[in-house]
């Protein structure tokens, strides 16, 4: 017992339950081995303190401990930080670069938050555990390390490999044994000297006399639920400590400063995603581009459709809707076509109206097919019907005035707009 309590004072732990004892009991028989430890509890319980422990009462305390928070490393360069990386690997790598593996060779590392980590890096680390060996990112040597790796998450990790988000045997690999730090709920005798230490810390801090609370307080703050562990604790410490007068706090007092017990707190987040959801920005990139794959098909069904000689013109302005859903370009197009009509119709009636007079034999004009001689003949009409101002004529035709200007110029038209 006087072992266990001289380990809570160097390291800083509060607390005489038996779940705390406990946890130090089995760090400290585990420290002398080489044994992969895996740490889980809910988050803010004081996962870190465990590591630390194994760390110093192991033969590699004089070595490098090093902890890394795997869920604050974006997906992209963990990699890197943990293995390494050669010159030129990827862009950015100016230079060759050492991962935590390869500094804390004969020491400790201590992987937090190691169920954020991608399934890529998973089977490293899996191989690192089995071997001893890994790559550096952009290199094709192997290389040895002689590290201690112990684990911590605050996730159900029986859950994450139902999931497929987490490896089971690398799960089966770190969790050679597994330490469990109760959440304060459980422990609810070590609650009011955790209060009097952090109100003891801050009063120091703050240069103020420290805290104290009213047995009826004491007894409301024992039966909260704290969803924050000790973590909301102490920042509850800390907002009494700095914000009340009175260093005696009455119940109501500390009532105003518990947040209602059945709120959840951004820390527990069970939402259920839906199969609509995606779990990385690859899988959103495949959905858009399999969207436009779609979109081009039908495109091209179309477009096929409007090439076929059999369809009617109802038909060929129905697809060229259903294409632009009534943009402002099928509108130019539509009024260039109401132009060309009108204008075959008026040339329709005018020879109908010169032609009085009946021949014994008629010579049948063919019509031209010929777009440039269609335009020129739309420029001219268009013209006409502005009384020469090109802006005008410009818009019915649904083209630039800079444009027309060119046209006139290109089929030397400069006396149609006098």
């Amino acid at each position: 017992m006087q072992d266990l309590q001289n380990v809570k004072q160097r390291f800083g732990i509060i607390g005489m339950s038996e779940g705390v004892n406990r946890s130090i009991e089995k760090s400290l028989r585990v420290a002398p081995t080489d044994i992969s430890v895996l740490v889980t509890g809910e988050s803010g319980v004081g996962k870190e303190n465990i590591p630390k422990i194994i760390h110093q009462f192991s033969h590699r305390k004089h070595s490098k401990y090093i902890a890394v928070n795997c869920g604050a490393i974006p997906e992209g360069t963990i990699d890197s930080e943990l293995f390494g990386h050669e010159k030129g690997a990827f862009t950015g790598a100016t230079s060759t670069r050492k991962g935590y593996f390869e500094v804390a060779d004969g020491g400790t590392i201590f992987l937090d938050e190691v169920g954020e980590l991608p399934m890529a890096t998973q089977v490293r680390l899996l191989r690192v555990l089995e071997t001893g060996e890994f790559i550096k990112v952009g290199s094709s040597i192997v290389q040895k390390t002689n590290v201690r790796i112990v684990a911590a998450t605050n996730m159900d990790m029986n859950e994450a490999i139902q999931k497929e988000k987490f490896r089971e045997d690398l799960f089966y690999r770190l969790s050679t044994v597994e330490i469990n730090i109760p959440p304060l709920r459980k422990r609810k005798q070590d609650i009011p000297l955790l209060f009097r230490k952090f109100a003891s810390d801050f009063a120091e801090k703050y240069r103020m006399p420290a805290l104290k609370l009213s047995e009826d307080a004491i007894k409301v703050l024992v039966e909260y639920d704290w969803r924050g562990n000790i973590r909301q604790l102490r920042n509850i410490a800390e907002q009494m400590s700095v914000l009340e007068k009175d260093r005696m706090l009455s119940l109501d007092k500390l009532r105003n400063y518990l947040p209602d017990s059945g709120s959840n707190l951004p820390a527990i987040i069970k939402n259920k995603k839906t199969e609509s959801d995606f779990s990385s920005e690859r899988e959103i990139l495949y959905k858009v581009l399999f969207d436009m794959k779609n979109d081009l098909n039908e495109l091209k069904k179309i477009t096929t459709k409007l090439i076929d000689k059999n369809i009617s013109e109802e038909e060929k302005e129905g697809l060229i809707q259903k294409i632009y859903n009534n943009s402002p370009e099928v509108v130019k197009n539509s009024n260039e076509l109401s132009l060309y009509k009108e204008a075959s119709e008026k040339d329709n009636k005018n020879k109908k109206d010169s032609n009085n007079f009946e021949y014994a034999e008629t010579i049948e004009e063919v019509e031209t097919l010929s777009l440039l001689d269609k335009e020129i003949e739309l420029i001219k009409k268009a013209l006409e019907r502005s009384k020469g101002k090109r802006k005008l004529a410009a818009d019915e035709l649904g083209i630039s005035e800079r444009t027309l200007y060119r046209k006139i110029n290109q089929y030397d038209l400069q006396n149609q707009d006098d």
